[in-house]
């Protein structure tokens, strides 16, 4: 009786840190929903505070009008996706190359890679500003490919080691196999190694398109007023409704409408996420990353 009463306890202890950490996550997104459908009228009324008098869908309308949606959105998925696909191709071949060869400094390099990641952005910006201001790509969105393509995308490092991790704990003796058949190592990377790596590859692929998609201070800096993505048009959510519906409607603005332009940059990765649900648990379980 006294070991039933003690698991039921721990039990209870577990369910409760889980709903506190779950409110915590939750509340702000439930307050941003809820809030966002709220009328002027309703937001300046004291007894009014979780459901509204009435739906306002006229905040998500202006919103639209105010981001640009059409156009920021389509822009965002090319600045995300197309990154996203190179860096996960690079990352592979990188991981690949460096846990079924053996080289000099391979050690050192894997070193120098896990440092490109603790090093925060901002130190890095003033010389790669530099650097593509040079070869006139600002304001071009070569300065999202190119660093993707060369490894050094949006915490490219973290991929790599992920590709690293897997590749190193399979036998090489499938590789061994392959080789007595007659294939090369381009083939047996392409026909073995990457099907077998499809939860990396999958992590790989959802986690890069959120990282491009949420950064703004990198790309607010190179992009200027050239590229024009979702997160960018929130930034400057205020300057962009008084452009759209002019100087006068600046007073016209309340956080209902700045919360309804919050709801709609960030649905694309609600819905990427609920259709993905599955196969984005399942990768990180199987390369055993837990978050970041």
């Amino acid at each position: 009786m006294k070991r039933l009463l003690e698991k039921k306890t721990g039990h209870l202890a577990v369910y409760l840190i889980l709903i506190g950490i779950g409110f915590v996550y939750l509340y702000p997104v439930v307050y941003m929903v809820v809030n966002s459908f709220f009328s002027a009228a309703d937001l300046t009324d004291p007894s009014v505070t979780w459901i509204p008098t009435e739906l306002c869908l006229d905040n998500f309308r202006k919103a639209f009008e105010a981001l640009d949606f059409a156009k920021s959105f389509g822009m965002s998925l090319v600045m995300s996706l197309a990154p996203a696909l190179l860096q996960t191709m690079v990352a592979s071949l990188v991981g690949y190359g460096l846990a079924r060869f053996r080289f000099p400094l391979k050690k050192l390099l894997l070193v120098l890679i896990l440092i490109t990641f603790l090093l925060p952005t901002q130190i890095m910006m003033v010389p790669r500003y530099v650097l593509f201001d040079q070869y006139k790509l600002t304001e071009t969105a070569w300065v999202q490919f190119l660093p993707a393509i060369f490894g050094q995308g949006l915490n490219s490092a973290i991929f790599i080691l992920v590709y690293f991790q897997f590749f190193s704990s399979y036998p090489k003796a499938l590789d061994e196999a392959a080789e007595i058949d007659g294939a090369g190592k381009l083939k047996i990377f392409v026909t073995i190694s990457m099907p077998m790596a499809k939860g990396a590859t999958i992590l790989s692929m959802l986690f890069s398109f959120v990282f491009y998609w949420n950064e703004t201070y990198q790309s607010g800096m190179l992009f200027g007023s050239a590229i024009q993505t979702l997160p960018l048009q929130l930034q400057s959510f205020t300057l962009r409704y008084e452009a759209v519906f002019g100087a006068d409607a600046a007073g016209t603005i309340n956080e209902s409408i700045s919360l309804a332009g919050t709801c709609l940059s960030i649905l694309p990765l609600v819905i990427l996420y609920l259709v993905f649900q599955r196969q984005f648990v399942e990768s990180i379980e199987a390369s055993g990353i837990t978050g970041e």
